[in-house]
C-alpha cells in the first residue's frame, strides 16, 4: 500500500496495514501516527515528517527511513533489525527496549536520543549527531565510527572494545565503566580528559599529539 504526499497526522493506522503487503510512505505528515503494534516490516518511509510519531512494539523488520524526521518519535519495543536511517532527524527519539540487531544509522541528527536498553547484537553509526544522546550500556564493539559527536552523550557502560574512531568528538561525555580496551582513538577529539575520564581509556590507543595535550593540562612538558 502507497501513501504519498498524504497528511496521516494523529491517525491510528495499525489496523489499516496488513502483514502481506510492503508499504511506502512518501512525504507524508506522520505527526503524532499511532503505528503501535503494526506490521511495518520492509517499509519505507522517504522524507516523512515524524514529530512524536508512535511505533512502539511495530515490527519495522528491514525498514528503510530515508530524510525527513521531527522531535521525539517512539520506537520503544519496536522490531528494527536490519532496519536502515539515512539522514533522518531523530532527535529526542526513543529506542528503549527496541531490537536493533544490524540496524544501521548514516547522516542522522540524533541530539539528545535514547538508545540505552536497546536490545540486539549490535547497530552501525556514521556521520551522525549524537550530542547529549543516551547510548548507555550499547555495544559498538568492533566498529568503525567514522564522524560521529558524542559532545556530552552518556556512553556509561558501552563496549567500544577495538572500535575504530575517525573524525570523531568526545566533549564532554561521560564514561563511567565504559570500555575502550584496544579502541584506536587517534581520530578523536578528546577535548581535555579530567581523571575519570583518563581511567576509563585506559587500554587504549591514542597519538602523541593527544598524549602531549593530556600531559600539557597536568602542568607536564613532552621534549
Amino acid at each position: 500500500m502507497n501513501f504519498d504526499g498524504e497528511d496521516l497526522s494523529h491517525l491510528s493506522m495499525a489496523d489499516r496495514l496488513t502483514a502481506d503487503e510492503t508499504h511506502l510512505f512518501r512525504d507524508c505528515d506522520l505527526t503524532e501516527t499511532d503505528f503501535w503494534g503494526a506490521s511495518l516490516a520492509g517499509a519505507r518511509f522517504e522524507s516523512c515528517v515524524l514529530e512524536q510519531t508512535d511505533f512502539r512494539k511495530a515490527d519495522l523488520d528491514g525498514a528503510v527511513f530515508t530524510g525527513g524526521g521531527g522531535l521525539r518519535a517512539r520506537f520503544a519495543d519496536a522490531d528494527l533489525l536490519d532496519a536502515g536511517f539515512t539522514d533522518v532527524d531523530l532527535s529526542s527519539a526513543h529506542f528503549g527496549g527496541a531490537l536493533l540487531t544490524d540496524a544501521a544509522f548514516s547522516g542522522c541528527r540524533m541530539i539528545g536520543a535514547s538508545l540505552t536498553g536497546s536490545r540486539g547484537t549490535g547497530f552501525t553509526l556514521a556521520r551522525s549527531n549524537l550530542t547529549m544522546a543516551n547510548l548507555g550500556g550499547c555495544s559498538l564493539r568492533g566498529q568503525t565510527l567514522e564522524g560521529i559527536r558524542f559532545d556530552d552523550a552518556d556512553l556509561s557502560g558501552c563496549d567500544f572494545t577495538e572500535a575504530v574512531f575517525s573524525d570523531c568528538r568526545l566533549i564532554g561525555t561521560k564514561v563511567l565503566k565504559t570500555v575502550f580496551a584496544k579502541a584506536d582513538l587517534r581520530g578523536a577529539d578528546l577535548g581535555e580528559p579530567d581523571d575519570a575520564k583518563l581511567r576509563a581509556l585506559s587500554g587504549a590507543i591514542i597519538n602523541q599529539a593527544q598524549a602531549n595535550a593530556i600531559l600539557g593540562a597536568r602542568g607536564l612538558t613532552v621534549v
